[in-house]
């Protein structure tokens, strides 16, 4: 439900399944637009599900991809996510079996599992790439190692909310890290508080848990639209 946030005037129901996944998505664009290299060209998709394609679809809204690399734990799933992103954005997309092979060739790698152990490991990252980890978004889950998290340039959507969910709460208990280690917020990247990418090898993940405020945004955004274009079912509210 989409409130008037000075009255509190319910002013829309809508299915937040869609929004919430494409705001998921979106969130990975912008980080890699202001923390992946320009030049960034090759990308490794792991986990091929929904919510791998829209990562797909929405990097290559931000970087010109050449080659993406396809990993999932069904060799069926990836074959298929290959060949019809493939189709679908004009770009080599390619099954792989071996993940640590593809990500080390990859500028762009985005983890977006439910794994409950590290896919990513330092050796598995070359220098220079961006890393989103979109898959751990509750104390359990975890795609990065805590390692890798410690040899690179950490940037987070929020802060708390990463340190007691995301990969980067890992790397808290395990020692690897400690809160003053994280670089910045995305947030702060973006309006330049803080700096994001210092060098053409640095490391730069992006912690991804999901900040409940882009699903606000975003359906403002939708409800604004369909207002526009008069769709839905308006209904009278009873006082």
């Amino acid at each position: 439900m989409l409130s008037d946030g000075e009255t509190g005037q319910p002013l829309a129901l809508m299915d937040s399944m869609e929004i919430t996944a494409l705001r998921t998505g979106a969130a990975t664009a912008v980080a890699a637009r202001y923390l992946a290299r320009p030049d960034a060209r090759v990308a490794t998709i792991v986990g091929c599900g929904r919510q791998g394609r829209i990562q797909l679809a929405a990097l290559a809204r931000v970087r010109r991809l050449e080659r993406v690399y396809a990993m999932d734990r069904d060799a069926t799933v990836s074959r298929q996510f290959a060949r019809e992103m493939s189709a679908e954005l004009g770009v080599d997309v390619r099954p792989v079996a071996a993940l640590a092979e593809a990500s080390r060739q990859s500028d762009l790698l985005v983890t977006c599992t439910p794994s409950r152990s590290p896919l990513l490991g330092r050796e598995d990252v070359a220098p220079g790439a961006f890393v989103a980890g979109v898959g751990a978004d509750n104390e359990y889950k975890q795609e990065l190692d805590p390692g890798l998290l410690a040899s690179a340039s950490v940037v987070v959507d929020n802060l708390e909310q990463c340190a007691a969910i995301g990969d980067l709460h890992h790397a808290l208990r395990a020692g690897a890290m400690a809160l003053t280690d994280v670089r910045a917020e995305l947030s702060d990247v973006v309006v330049g508080r803080k700096p994001g990418r210092r060098s053409p090898d640095d490391i730069v993940i992006f912690d991804s848990t999901g900040v409940a405020i882009e699903d606000v945004a975003a359906a403002a955004m939708v409800y604004e639209k369909a207002i526009g274009a008069a769709r839905g079912i308006a209904v009278e509210l009873g006082t």
